[in-house]
C-alpha cells in the first residue's frame, strides 16, 4: 500500500508549475536473512501492481520518467507509465543510484554501510563528515541540479518522475528538512516519494504533509541559469 500521506498531497500541488516526484521504487523481494538488499532483487508481483495503480491515479500528465539503472527502479518507472496509459522512454541516470549523487567511492563507503545498516548509516551521514561520500548538502546540490534540469522543458501542471532508492531519498529529504537524526518511522516506504517544484529562487518540497522551502542560491549557481 501507499504511504497514507502520498496521494492526498496531489490536491496541494501547484498547477502553474511543473512538479517532480522523487520516489522510492515499489515493493521488492525480501533480502536473505541478515543481509542487505542487493541490486539484483526484483519487484514482486504486488509491487508491479502497486506501481501500475499509482501511475493510473496520478491526476496530471507525465512529461518524463527518470530512473536509477537498477532493475527494480526501471521496472517501477515502466509500471507507472503503463498505469498512466503511456509509452514513454525511461532515462536511466546514475545520479539516482550509488555511486551517484552522494557516494563517489563505493570501496570506501561500502564496508561501513554493510557494518552499520541503512538507518544507522543515514544518521551518521546526516551528522558527520565521511570519506568516500559527499556531505548531505553537496549531495543534495548534485541531485537538485539534475532535478532542476529535468523540468526545464516541462509544461505547467505536468509531472516529472524520478525513481530512486530509500538511502538517496532519505539523505535528500531529511537534509532539506534540517533533520540530523531519523528513526524507523521516518524511513521512506516502498513507493513513497517527495513532491518538489521550483520557482526562480526556491525549491519547494512536500513530504508526509509537511511543506518546506529552501533557497536555490545555496545549491545552484543561478547566474548560469539566467
Amino acid at each position: 500500500m501507499l504511504h497514507p500521506s502520498l496521494e492526498p498531497a496531489l490536491a496541494l500541488l501547484p498547477s502553474d508549475k511543473p512538479v517532480l516526484l522523487l520516489t522510492r521504487h515499489s515493493i521488492r523481494e525480501q533480502a536473505a536473512h541478515n543481509t542487505l538488499p542487493s541490486y539484483d532483487l526484483p519487484l514482486t508481483p504486488e509491487g508491479i501492481v502497486l506501481a501500475e495503480q499509482w501511475g493510473k491515479r496520478l491526476d496530471r500528465p507525465i512529461h518524463a520518467l527518470y530512473s536509477s539503472p537498477v532493475g527494480r527502479c526501471v521496472d517501477t518507472a515502466k509500471a507507472m507509465s503503463r498505469g498512466a496509459g503511456l509509452v514513454l522512454p525511461i532515462e536511466q541516470m546514475t545520479t539516482l543510484v550509488e555511486p551517484g549523487c552522494y557516494v563517489h567511492s563505493i570501496r570506501q563507503v561500502g564496508p561501513l554501510f554493510v557494518q552499520m545498516g541503512p538507518l544507522a548509516f543515514a544518521n551518521h551521514h546526516l551528522s558527520h563528515a565521511m570519506d568516500g561520500i559527499l556531505s548531505p548538502k553537496d549531495g543534495a546540490s548534485k541531485l537538485i541540479q539534475h532535478l532542476y534540469t529535468s523540468q526545464e522543458q516541462a509544461q505547467a501542471g505536468s509531472l516529472v518522475i524520478h525513481v530512486t532508492h530509500d538511502t538517496i531519498l532519505a539523505a535528500f529529504i531529511y537534509h532539506l528538512a534540517q533533520q540530523t537524526t531519523i528513526d524507523e518511522h521516518d524511513w521512506p516506504w516502498m513507493m513513497e516519494g517527495a513532491w518538489l517544484w521550483f520557482d526562480n529562487s526556491s525549491l519547494y518540497w512536500l513530504w508526509r504533509g509537511t511543506l518546506g522551502q529552501v533557497d536555490l542560491a545555496n545549491y545552484l549557481d543561478l547566474k548560469s541559469k539566467l
